[in-house]
């Protein structure tokens, strides 16, 4: 399998005030097409940051992030903005929804962003709310959803536009196990029938071993899991 993102000395200090962190200290990972990858590691040692910095939300001190050959942190913001929307799926930790659309208008909102037609758009959006176990509750606006129900939706919203590479921030936190089963087929789905690469950040040991490769963050880097 080629790879299709490379990660390269990535250095990253979170800074308020005068008062600076460094958080990662070094990271090297290397995904391939076709791959899901599980990052684990306790709470604060820097597992969102990353994925933070490989969607181009945050800018690193130093090193490469490489997507397809392309360096992300070397693109003007519009380009980084372009490569989120074409290329990239983001599942938030906190579902990050917007309450005054329905379900289905905020799992649309990629492919409209994309200048897809509204009828297409919409079609795509109902699909894949179905696919999270969600049919029914398209008119649904996000305060009328239980906690899970919104997590569903986020995760359809960020898989609608088959990106190349979805980030997911424990995507299964405020799931049962039938919906963490459910999401993780789908995130199997894609790598397997469509070739994306996924890198999901969890605290479930059993689910981050069903991925092909899994990684642990330690002092601010990644290690290989035994």
């Amino acid at each position: 399998m080629s790879s299709l993102l490379c990660v390269n000395e990535l250095y990253y200090t979170y800074r308020e005030g005068k008062v600076s962190t460094p958080v990662l200290k070094g990271v090297n990972l290397e995904v391939s097409a076709g791959e899901l990858t599980a990052v684990i590691g306790k709470s604060g040692s820097g597992k969102s940051t990353l994925l933070h910095v490989i969607a181009t939300l945050d800018r690193p001190d130093s090193g490469s992030v490489l997507f397809d050959g392309t360096e992300l942190t070397a693109l003007s913001s519009p380009k980084q903005a372009r490569f989120r929307n074409r290329s990239l799926g983001f599942v938030y930790q906190f579902h990050h929804l917007l309450n005054d659309l329905s379900a289905l208008e905020n799992v649309a909102l990629p492919l409209s962003i994309g200048n897809v037609k509204q009828t297409e758009a919409l079609n795509r959006a109902r699909a894949y709310l179905k696919k999270v176990g969600l049919e029914g509750k398209e008119t649904a606006l996000p305060p009328e959803l239980s906690g899970g129900e919104r997590q569903r939706v986020a995760i359809a919203r960020a898989l609608v536009h088959h990106p190349r590479l979805i980030l997911a921030d424990e995507p299964t936190g405020n799931l049962d196990a039938d919906n963490s089963e459910r999401i993780l087929s789908l995130f199997l789905d894609l790598v397997r029938s469509e070739g994306s690469a996924v890198i999901m950040v969890t605290h479930d040991l059993a689910l981050a071993r069903r991925a092909d490769s899994v990684y642990r963050m330690v002092r601010g880097k990644v290690e290989r899991d035994a």
